[in-house]
C-alpha cells in the first residue's frame, strides 16, 4: 500500500529523520548559502543555524571544491543526478574528514528552481578500510615497501605516460646461505635492513619495491643513466662497507645491482635489467653493472 503524506506530515517526517540520522542534511538558497542544516552540521564546527547560514562550498577543502562545485551548478540548473561526490571537509578542529553529498533541486509548481536539498554524510571509516585494502594488495608485509604488483603497475604507468627515467634492480648476495646458515629469521631481518638502507640512500621521488625473495627494485623517474649509475653504485659500496647487525652477530651483506633505461616496452626494460644483473653476479657480485648498448644493425 504506498504511503501519501500531508504537509504538514513530510514536515515533521523530515525533521524526524535530521535529527536521528547521522547524515547531515542541508537546504539551500538558489545561490548555495545555506538556510536550514540538521544538527549534525556540528560535526563540521558550524553551530545550529539561526537565520542563513555559510555557503555551501564554505563547507569544502580546496581539492574537493571543483567536484561539488560542479554538482550545485547541476543541481542549480535542475538536474536530478543520482550521483554522490566524495570531498574533503572543512572542519573546525583542522582534521581530515572526507564527507560525500548528493544534492537535488528544488522547484516550485511552475519548475522553477528556488534552492537545493542536499545530504552529506561521512566517509573516513569505508576511506579508512578501502586504504587498508589497497595496503594489504600492494606492501610488501615484511619490509613496508611496495610489492611486485605495485611496481609493475607503477612502471606501465611510466612507459604509458612516456616519462624518462631508469629501472635499477639489485639483489642480495648468497641470500639462501644466509638462510641456511644462520636461519630465516636472521634472512628476514637482512630483508629489513637493506629495505632501511633504500629508504635512507634513496630519493624521495624513488619507488622502492621489493619484487622477490632477495630482489628489490627501484624506479628512478626523470634520471639518466648517468645519475642512476651513480646514485646505485653508493648504495653497493655502502652496504659492502658496512657489517650490519643482524640478530646477535654482525654480517658482512653485499649486493649486486644493475641499471636499464625505462624505454620501449615494460617486458624490454625488465629483461635489460634483469641480464644487467645476471652480468654483475657472473662477474663476482658486490658490483653494478649498466645495461648493454644496443647494437645498431646497418
Amino acid at each position: 500500500m504506498g504511503m501519501n503524506f500531508t504537509v504538514q506530515e513530510s514536515s515533521a517526517l523530515y525533521g524526524l529523520l535530521a535529527e536521528t540520522s547521522s547524515d547531515i542534511i542541508l537546504k539551500t538558497d538558489r545561490d548555495g548559502t545555506i538556510v536550514h542544516a540538521s544538527p549534525g552540521i556540528q560535526k563540521l564546527g558550524v553551530q545550529p543555524l539561526a537565520e542563513v547560514g555559510p555557503h555551501l562550498l564554505d563547507l569544502v577543502a580546496e581539492p574537493g571544491r571543483a567536484a561539488v562545485a560542479g554538482a550545485l551548478e547541476a543541481a542549480m540548473a535542475g538536474g536530478q543526478s543520482v550521483q554522490w561526490v566524495e570531498f574533503p571537509a572543512l572542519t573546525a578542529d583542522a582534521r581530515e574528514s572526507w564527507f560525500e553529498i548528493r544534492i537535488r533541486p528544488l522547484a516550485d509548481d511552475a519548475g522553477a528552481v528556488y534552492g537545493m536539498l542536499a545530504v552529506m554524510r561521512s566517509i573516513d571509516d569505508r576511506r579508512a578500510l578501502r586504504d587498508q585494502l589497497f595496503a594489504a594488495t600492494y606492501t610488501d608485509p615484511l619490509t613496508q615497501l611496495t610489492n611486485r604488483a605495485a611496481f609493475i603497475s607503477m612502471l606501465e604507468h611510466m612507459i604509458a605516460q612516456g616519462m624518462d627515467g631508469c629501472l635499477a634492480m639489485f639483489s642480495i648476495d648468497f641470500f639462501r646461505t644466509i638462510n641456511m646458515k644462520h636461519g630465516q629469521i636472521v634472512g628476514d631481518e637482512v630483508l629489513r635492513v637493506f629495505a632501511d638502507l633504500l629508504r635512507e640512500m634513496l630519493r624521495s621521488d624513488d619507488i622502492i619495491s621489493r619484487i622477490g625473495s632477495e630482489r628489490f627494485a627501484v624506479l628512478l623517474p626523470r634520471t639518466t643513466p648517468e645519475q642512476a649509475q651513480a646514485i646505485c653504485a653508493r648504495v653497493v659500496a655502502t652496504l659492502a662497507e658496512l657489517r650490519q647487525k643482524v640478530g646477535d652477530s654482525r654480517l658482512a651483506i653485499t649486493t649486486s645491482g644493475s641499471v636499464a633505461r625505462i624505454a620501449d616496452s615494460m617486458d624490454s626494460t625488465i629483461e635489460r635489467a634483469e641480464l644487467a644483473l645476471f652480468c654483475a653476479k657472473a662477474k663476482g657480485r658486490n658490483r653494478l653493472e649498466m645495461e648493454k648498448p644496443r647494437r645498431v644493425i646497418a
